[in-house]
């Protein structure tokens, strides 16, 4: 039996561990059996089922100091969810499996699940299990089912003439991280550059999944070609692209940007084109939807940005900014 740290830096049993941080932990009816067995089982759902997965590793995608551990248990949720919003489905369930270096505290770690079961609960998805083992560094991988009807978006299905749009902001998290790492000088007003710091680090830290925009996208008909953002708009986009054999021209006057990352950035977009871990949703729809209607449709704001064309080139129109690179998971951040 393993060993693992607890709040007084004694050592309790992983089978303990486990036992304190699933205590909490709701079920809904589709649930017939949640954590403590070899598999959960979980009833068959409605259309087809979705299953991804993805980790957040200590020192690649977080670093302890920057914010509070449940807000890190939340966010490790919604990256997985966002993949879910990302083809129009619904979240049903999960397993967690926390690798836990030493150091960590028992008590991080329940504020870990805390903020976990809380993004859960938000979400109405089961945590039904999951695993505990020893590392290196922290880091919290998450497999999640999901389901969705016959029309999910996926990122093969552009085609020349259809419009691309964008969810919210673009750029935030990508700011948010650049302060949390030191390397964004102020600028400006003391007031209001600290103002706008704290509105991009939360970005950065608290990231929503768009679920309900995306789930009202695919019902559509036809349902877009979909991305969400979390690599980087041009890297994202450059996926829905390449799958679909298409090009793409896009008018950088309308990438949508926040007062705050105005304020900070002035007119340089260079964040908002290859910045990732914002969570938006890149779509490409057939023309005809104007961007009032579907951010009341979606409940967000949404900004038409470019179009789908023949070929298979990107042409960025008034930006000087480099616009293909975005976030690698093999490569170091800058």
């Amino acid at each position: 039996m393993s060993k693992l740290p607890d709040a007084s830096g004694k050592l309790s049993s992983e089978f303990e561990l486990i036992a304190r941080l699933s205590a909490g932990i709701r079920l809904s009816r589709r649930t017939i059996l949640g954590a403590g067995d070899d598999c959960a089982i979980v009833s068959r759902p409605r259309g087809r089922t979705l299953f991804t997965i993805d980790s957040l590793v200590e020192n690649v995608h977080f670093d302890l100091r920057w914010g509070t551990a449940q807000a890190l248990g939340a966010r490790a949720l919604a990256v997985n969810l966002s993949d879910i919003a990302a083809m129009g489905g619904r979240p049903t369930a999960c397993v967690v499996n926390l690798a836990v270096r030493e150091g960590i505290a028992a008590r991080t770690l329940e504020r870990i699940y805390a903020g976990l079961r809380n993004a859960a609960r938000q979400a109405s998805t089961d945590i039904v299990g999951g695993n505990i083992t020893r590392a290196r560094e922290l880091s919290i991988t998450i497999a999640m089912l999901g389901e969705v009807g016959s029309a999910a978006m996926r990122r093969d299905t552009a085609r020349p003439g259809d419009e691309i749009f964008v969810t919210g902001t673009l750029g935030d998290a990508a700011l948010g991280w650049r302060i949390l790492a030191g390397k964004l000088k102020a600028r400006g007003n003391a007031k209001k550059d600290r103002a706008s710091r704290k509105y991009l680090v939360e970005r950065f830290l608290r990231p929503q999944a768009r679920l309900y925009p995306g789930q009202r996208l695919a019902a559509l008909r036809p349902a877009p070609a979909a991305i969400d953002v979390s690599d980087g708009f041009m890297q994202d986009l450059g996926h829905i692209l390449e799958r679909s054999g298409v090009g793409a021209e896009i008018d950088a006057s309308r990438i949508p940007v926040s007062p705050a990352y105005r304020a900070l950035m002035g007119g340089n977009l260079v964040h908002a084109l290859t910045g990732g871990e914002d969570y938006e949703l890149i779509f490409c729809a057939r023309p005809g939807h104007s961007e009032s209607e579907l951010s009341r449709r979606l409940r967000v704001g949404v900004r038409r940005i470019g179009a789908i064309v023949r070929g298979k080139r990107v042409k960025v129109i008034g930006a000087s900014a480099p616009t293909i690179a975005g976030w690698d998971q093999l490569r170091s951040r800058g």
